[in-house]
């Protein structure tokens, strides 16, 4: 029972998310809203949906682990996994200027992360730090955008048209209502299925988040950048994993931090002990992943014109490695403190 609910979940959210995105789109271009605030916002941040109702949903059951795993494990899986995928259907031709904005504040929010897990500040103050830099960040791109010629904006607005979506009013918003309630009862049976499975096979929460639930909320952003790909449209691609890791930080646990604080530490019930002291359940591993795969990103979106399949093949390669740290199949030394 707890496989077909996790499979479930799964179908649920890819298909409920990508009808939250097109129905909205629609209804979007009914409303006559520009191509930049649609890529920007609806589809920058609609494909990263999933990840936010799961994370929700996983803190309301008071699984910690399950929630912030699913944000980390999203943001190292849409790089590692999902644009190495991507890189090996067509090498990604890039514009270095049309990303190091957008790139900038990605590697920006990623260290801000690191340096939140080391002393474990996940407070309403930091939820709301967190939502106002995302605030800001869409007010001064979609400033720069509007007033001057800007290659980000121009993937932004790429991001928009990529997605065929004219389905008028009345049906866009029945489209974005049942995708809405198809992620909502997706996250329930995702999560309720992850803690049956990680308790059944005495698995940590968090090495669950971290795995199968990142993996499957971040399916629309794989269908995304595949299909990008496929039809040679790079930028779409890479735009969509910057402004989905941008989102998933700033925005996922920016809501979360303010709905309902938490700690990452001292918690019994989701934290394992080592004597007296708690460990953190966001290892240095797991803080080491999330670093490297946003340099690794950058590095090759800006050393070069293109993404070639090989660096998509060292990106693959680097997650099955960190598959390995994960599942305790290859030796690790942790750094973190109390963890």
């Amino acid at each position: 029972m707890m496989y077909i609910m996790l499979l479930g979940g799964l179908a649920l959210l890819l298909v409920g998310g990508e009808a939250l995105v097109r129905g909205s789109v629609s209804v979007a271009r009914e409303l006559n809203i520009s191509e930049l605030v649609i890529g920007l916002t609806l589809v920058g941040f609609g494909t990263s949906t999933p990840e936010l109702v799961t994370t929700l949903r996983a803190m309301d059951q008071g699984s910690v682990g399950i929630a912030l795993g699913n944000v980390v494990g999203s943001n190292i899986a849409n790089i590692l996994l999902i644009l190495g995928l991507a890189v090996l259907v067509a090498p990604l031709a890039v514009n270095p200027q049309a990303v190091v904005r957008d790139g900038t504040v990605m590697i920006a929010a990623t260290f801000l992360l690191c340096a939140l897990l080391w002393f474990d500040q996940f407070g309403r103050s930091t939820g709301f730090v967190l939502v106002g830099l995302l605030i800001a960040y869409v007010g001064i791109s979609l400033f720069t955008g509007s007033n001057q010629s800007d290659p980000a904006a121009d993937l932004h607005r790429a991001e928009g048209e990529a997605v065929q979506s004219q389905y008028g009013l009345g049906v866009g918003i029945l489209m974005a209502i049942a995708g809405l309630v198809g992620v909502v009862a997706g996250a329930n049976f995702l999560v309720t299925g992850a803690i049956s499975i990680a308790r059944s096979f005495e698995i940590s929460e968090t090495i669950i988040g971290l795995t199968i639930v990142a993996v499957g909320t971040s399916l629309p952003e794989l269908a995304t950048s595949v299909i990008a790909a496929y039809r040679k449209r790079a930028d779409v691609a890479l735009g969509n994993i910057i402004g989905s890791n941008i989102f998933n930080i700033l925005g996922i646990l920016g809501i979360t931090a303010l709905l309902n604080p938490f700690s990452i530490r001292g918690d019994t019930t989701a934290v394992a002990l080592a004597g007296d002291q708690p460990v953190s359940i966001i290892s240095s591993v797991d803080a080491g992943a999330l670093v490297l795969s946003a340099g690794l990103l950058m590095l090759f979106a800006m050393t070069g014109r293109k993404i070639a399949r090989w660096e998509g093949v060292v990106l693959l390669l680097g997650y099955v490695l960190y598959m390995g740290l994960t599942f305790n199949l290859i030796p690790t030394l942790e750094i973190i403190p109390n963890g």
